[in-house]
């Protein structure tokens, strides 16, 4: 996989599972403090995804996320391939190459924002925009102090507030949509599984160290 392609698929097409917006009334937007005590509100959480890459190719697989800083992404058979950020770095484990995977900052990548310890969406100037969409609710985030690593858009549904999808834009403008299925809240998620020295043994990989 390349790079700047995975790179976006941390982080995030139209949002399947809902209705069109068309001829449906706009409700207000929800909050972006009920927003950040949603994601406040877990350590840990699990789902399956649609994730469509910018060439248009799809790609499925299974998200594990444990705040703060670290997530998987498993992607479905046959593609071995895998993205694992903890320790503050984000790992890609090509499927193709037999050596140690590559790496660079999680900082630089938009997904962050919402790994932090603590989400504050209320930070200045990290919002750019915060609209409702029809039913949903769409929140555009960057870091305020880096805008030209990218953006995440996120799309929210109501009542209760959940996580619909995100949309990864990376610093050359590429997209990546991830389309969640339902985010289960408060798992278990072992250390083992956001191990990079254990992946690599797991995988048979020697490190170029």
């Amino acid at each position: 996989m390349k790079r700047r392609t995975l790179l976006a698929s941390m982080g995030a097409a139209a949002l399947a599972a809902l209705p069109p917006t068309l001829g449906v009334a706009q409700n207000a937007p929800i909050s972006l403090d009920e927003i950040s005590r949603y994601f406040n509100s877990f350590r840990t959480a699990q789902a399956d995804f649609t994730q469509v890459n910018p060439d248009g190719s799809i790609s499925t697989g299974r998200l594990m996320i444990h705040r703060p800083g670290r997530v998987r992404f498993e992607y479905d058979a046959p593609d071995r391939s895998l993205v694992l950020a903890a320790g503050g770095s984000v790992n890609i484990f090509d499927a193709r190459s037999n050596t140690e995977p590559s790496s660079y900052p999680l900082s630089r990548t938009p997904l962050n924002l919402i790994l932090d310890d603590t989400v504050n969406l209320s930070r200045e100037r990290m919002v750019v925009e915060h609209y409702a969409d029809g039913p949903t609710t769409v929140v555009v985030a960057q870091d305020p102090q880096h805008p030209e690593y990218g953006s995440i858009r996120l799309v929210f549904s109501a009542d209760p507030t959940e996580l619909r999808q995100w949309v990864v834009t990376d610093d050359t403008g590429r997209e990546t949509t991830v389309i969640l299925g339902t985010l289960r809240t408060g798992v278990s998620l072992g250390a083992m599984l956001f191990s990079i020295d254990l992946e690599m043994q797991r995988r048979g990989l020697r490190s170029n160290r």
